[in-house]
């Protein structure tokens, strides 16, 4: 593989909401179908993904407004002769590992233009982010240690980074997982919102929140995931009186995680992946391209 300031209200009121939403995550073409017999790849398998991959990426440094360190950003761009939309990809707790870059690359294969922020760049040892992180323990803190404010305020200067390039058509979308899943959730809540927001196994935000998404979401969640599980109802019900577009998918016998856990729960978590992969990059399409 080859490798403007955010408007300060909008950054206000996702900071808000990431206070209340995200807190409780922890470990654990022109066809508008995802290619046939692809998926993101599992955990086991993502560094040979990335190797193999015919796409660009590259690693960038995005300045940020104020100052301080960049935030290190991993960006795959499709193989397509038109503009493309983003996707910015938020990772679990588990910050910018080989497996949540392959998603970004598999994204770009179904022709968006995938842009992965590691969230707590120059946080880490030596003003490092994920990398310098000593253990994935390190990293779940480095996560945790993110304040609201500092995610909120990192996301929209990513999003306007990623927005600016010259091979974008102008809209934009979210997926997450996990901790990410959350924010994604939030982000659809943000100003200005996405175009559309994908999140896998991220708990529903707080009531005053879901008052504010305008952006469509869709929700992919594993049937024995009861902790995230359990706040789904409360989406249907906001999002649904409030005349919002809300889908949600949950896969019997899969776990938290299962994007990135295939191998696990004797193929529960691998049959979640293959059906919901395609639906949240169909989803994707609709919205973005």
């Amino acid at each position: 593989m080859n490798t403007n300031p955010p408007g300060h209200a909008g950054v206000k009121i996702l900071a808000l909401a990431l206070g209340l939403a995200i807190g409780a995550c922890g470990p654990r073409g022109a066809d508008r179908v995802a290619t046939q017999d692809h998926t993101a790849p599992g955990e086991a398998n993502a560094l040979a993904a990335l190797n193999a991959s015919p796409r660009h990426g590259e690693m960038v440094d995005v300045p940020r407004p104020g100052g301080g360190a960049p935030i290190r950003t991993w960006v795959v761009y499709p193989e397509r002769p038109d503009k493309a939309g983003v996707v910015i990809v938020v990772h679990e707790i588990y910050g910018l590992s080989d497996w949540i870059r392959s998603v970004g690359d598999a994204l770009a294969r179904e022709g968006f233009i995938a842009v992965v922020p590691d969230l707590v760049s120059g946080l880490g040892p030596g003003g490092g982010g994920t990398e310098s992180a000593p253990t994935r323990d390190d990293v779940v803190k480095l996560v945790r240690g993110l304040s609201p404010e500092e995610t909120a305020s990192r996301l929209a200067t990513v999003r306007d980074y990623a927005l600016k390039l010259p091979a974008a058509n102008g809209r934009w979308g979210s997926v997450g997982f996990c901790w990410g899943g959350g924010v994604s959730f939030v982000l659809a809540a943000s100003v200005p919102a996405p175009q559309a927001a994908v999140v896998f196994y991220g708990v529903t935000p707080d009531s005053a929140t879901l008052l504010l998404v305008t952006a469509p979401v869709e929700g992919h969640y594993g049937g024995d995931d009861a902790r995230v599980d359990a706040t789904i109802p409360a989406a249907k019900a906001a999002l649904s009186a409030h005349g919002r577009h809300y889908e949600s998918y949950v896969y019997p016998g899969a776990g938290h995680g299962f994007l990135r856990a295939q191998d696990e729960r004797n193929g529960a978590n691998a049959r979640a992946a293959r059906e919901a992969w395609p639906r949240a990059v169909s989803f994707l399409k609709r919205h973005l391209d």
